[in-house]
């Protein structure tokens, strides 16, 4: 059997495969999907991808597999590791931030203003993918980047740098990495002017650079014996399908419960009434990750936030039943009280994350009285909640779990409408047809449509 497009998503525990045809003929179609551990320990992600394949071939019942394109996605070996330093946090750090969570990165460091001897030490230990340096609107602060760039590049560690600050720096920077292993991006300012955020071009850059390094990562040395087309981060994928489905269908929010963490993206600019009060600026398409909220990994942190004495209410079952839940627990959940446990953690993920990622009204009082101003992420405008990730594909009462989003609004939240349609990616896969979207956007649309069942 001859297909033309296999999508593997390399995880950190386990590796999936998904193939799909029709791609060059115009009516794709999604065949199957297969799946094994990841082998990063092994020294060479091409055993698990091997081993995925040879799942697939089963669940198709072929004998033989040939693929014209093998495309990837990938989280393993610590996914896209970044540290990211800058001038101001509420200003240039946090276009960055923006920027570098945007494509699906890793944030472990951020820093504001001049590095202090402890930021060194844990740029160090943090042993980063890749590092963002920006800092100062174009023709503003210059020394603050500079500085930064001086102590970096002294660290020598042959990691690639990205500068995106302020454009009078440029030669200097060039100057600066001229002589050390690193290989140096210089990108447009994130934060040209005052009040203006430009991360497109910096997130573009980080998943190019994400592409051509993944391949020195443990265990990944030898990914491209197999994997011929890009290989982007796993998050940054599902956010180029965010953004794909927003030109053809409207503002949307697509959430993602893992194991470990809970990520949103939303791709939408929001209502001409809350800009016009809105204190800063906020990205077009925006991702944050909760790295506290997991229903597996992080069970016991959204087991702390619920409460056990909670959870038996709401279970109608025993305290020491629910601590039985909670030792026993599995990565997938198989009898109905395990999947009731489940629902009750990806609520309370789901409603954590929103909270953290919507904006709010806020009311200040001055000698004229009261203002009322906007801060943070609108998404009053979105028309679509999708749910992708295990427990927003697979629990029964998914649907459910995200229409509580809009129904417990106090008000004061810049939350989706009861009007927002819930949309399900019934099929798991959202991250692989991101990264086919890359060279097959017509075709990963309409993929998305058949599995989110649009039209």
């Amino acid at each position: 059997m001859r297909i033309n497009v296999l999508v593997a998503e390399i995880g950190s525990t386990t590796t999936v495969v998904n193939a799909f045809d029709g791609i060059f003929e115009g009516c794709p179609k999604f065949l199957g999907q297969g799946q094994a551990p990841t082998s990063v320990n092994e020294g060479d992600v091409n055993i698990g991808l091997k081993t995925a394949i040879e799942d697939l071939k089963n669940n198709l019942d072929v004998d033989e597999l040939e693929y014209d394109e093998l495309i990837a996605t990938s989280s393993a070996a610590g996914g896209l590791k970044m540290t990211v330093h800058g001038l101001v946090y509420d200003m240039t750090v946090r276009a960055a931030k923006e920027a570098a969570l945007g494509a699906g990165a890793n944030i472990k460091l951020i820093t504001a203003g001049k590095l202090r001897r402890t930021d060194i030490k844990k740029i160090k230990d943090t042993n980063p993918n890749i590092i963002l340096i920006a800092g100062g609107v174009d023709y503003g602060e210059r020394d603050t980047a500079i500085y930064n760039a001086e102590k970096i590049a002294k660290l020598n560690l042959d990691v690639p740098v990205i500068y995106a600050g302020n454009i009078e720096n440029q030669d200097e920077i060039r100057e600066i990495f001229s002589t050390i292993n690193a290989k140096l991006y210089i990108v447009e300012n994130v934060y040209p002017k005052i009040d203006e955020l430009n991360i497109e071009p910096t997130r573009r850059v980080i998943q190019d650079v994400f592409e051509e390094h993944i391949i020195h990562a443990p265990g990944m040395t030898k990914v491209r014996e197999m994997v011929t087309g890009p290989i982007i981060p796993t998050p940054g994928a599902v956010m180029l399908s965010s953004k794909l489905l927003k030109e053809e269908i409207g503002d949307l929010v697509t959430l993602d419960v893992g194991g470990a963490t809970t990520d949103l993206h939303s791709v939408t600019e929001g209502s001409e009434e809350v800009n016009r009060i809105l204190i800063s600026p906020e990205p077009f398409a925006k991702r944050t990750v909760e790295g506290d909220l997991g229903v597996y990994v992080n069970m016991n942190n959204v087991v702390g936030r619920i409460g056990i004495d909670e959870l038996s209410k709401r279970l109608n079952i025993s305290e020491g039943e629910v601590s039985k839940l909670i030792e026993n627990h599995k990565p997938i959940p198989v009898t109905d009280i395990e999947k009731r446990f489940v629902e009750e953690l990806t609520i309370e993920a789901v409603l954590t994350a929103v909270e953290r990622h919507a904006g709010k009204f806020r009311h200040l009082y001055g000698p004229a009285g009261k203002k009322t101003v906007a801060e943070g992420k609108d998404l009053t405008n979105v028309k679509y909640i999708i749910g992708t990730g295990g427990a927003l594909t697979r629990l029964p009462n998914r649907v459910d779990i995200m229409k509580k989003i809009a129904a417990c609004n106090k008000g004061n939240n810049l939350y989706p409408t009861k009007q927002s349609e819930i949309l399900v990616d019934n099929k798991y896969i959202m991250a692989s047809l991101g990264v086919l979207s890359k060279t097959y956007p017509e075709a990963a649309f309409e993929l998305l449509k058949d599995s989110l069942i649009i039209g």
